[in-house]
């Protein structure tokens, strides 16, 4: 009997059958302490982006505007200053209407000879190109049609194929070489001879037309406001760079 009860108190154990894991207790999460935690990181994470940007904003608007500065004056060269044109009801002018903001508006910029004369104009435009919108800024001379040069401000056209259009230095000095207008493309090689050709990038055919497109397309656009008159620019003025 007392070999029972010893049977009964220790039990019995079959090896042959697997030991049954331990449960772990599951922790139920609350829906709304993880949506309200959602919401203060997305609300954090935004208040961060808008003061690096209230940061760094001012700092790139400088940086593009000196830029800019250095563009005209590369594609404008021999001039001694330039203002700055703001097209305005069809018609050039210094100055905006009270309440606006220049950034509404299009605009030019005429450079000035040491006699204080118009000695070209330069014009920013973008398109689209082959991956991207292409910017580029180009001088020109009002009274004969000649280019004065060309400067690529913003691409991101392919890398060794595309990126040609201002790395290829034998393309851009085309634009500095007193090209009549409007421009023709033409292969390297196919050209007859004109005063309005520009030889294309091999490989990068596309890229380079577009370049070519984006200059016509601002004269057609911009030469009839032109023709109307460029009133004339103080010789001090708010609107106006000077070489430093």
């Amino acid at each position: 009997m007392n070999e029972e009860i010893m049977k009964e108190d220790t039990g019995t154990h079959d090896p042959s059958l697997p030991e049954s894991p331990e449960t772990p207790l599951k922790e139920t999460v609350s829906t709304f302490r993880l949506v309200a935690t959602l919401a203060v990181a997305g609300a954090l994470a935004g208040l961060l982006i808008v003061l690096v940007n209230q940061h760094t904003k001012p700092i790139i608007d400088k940086y593009k505007a000196e830029q800019l500065k250095i563009a005209v004056y590369e594609v404008l060269p021999g001039v001694e200053r330039y203002s700055t044109y703001y097209l305005v009801n069809d018609r050039l002018s210094l100055n905006i209407p009270e309440g606006n903001k220049d950034s509404d508006y299009r605009r030019i910029y005429v450079g000035y000879d040491i006699l204080d004369e118009v000695s070209g104009i330069a014009i920013s435009r973008g398109e689209s190109g082959f991956q991207d919108v292409v910017q580029i800024i180009f001088g020109f001379n009002p009274t004969t049609g000649k280019l004065s040069g060309m400067k690529v401000l913003d691409s991101k056209e392919t890398p060794g194929l595309g990126d040609k259009i201002f790395k290829d230095m034998a393309f851009v000095k085309q634009f500095f070489a007193g090209p009549e207008t409007p421009l023709i493309g033409v292969k390297i090689g196919a050209g007859k001879g004109k005063p309005n050709e520009i030889d294309t990038i091999t490989g990068a055919t596309i890229s380079s037309k577009v370049v070519i497109d984006i200059i016509n397309h601002a004269l057609e656009e911009w030469r009839p406001v032109i023709d109307r008159g460029i009133p004339k620019a103080p010789v001090v003025s708010k609107f106006e760079e000077t070489k430093q």
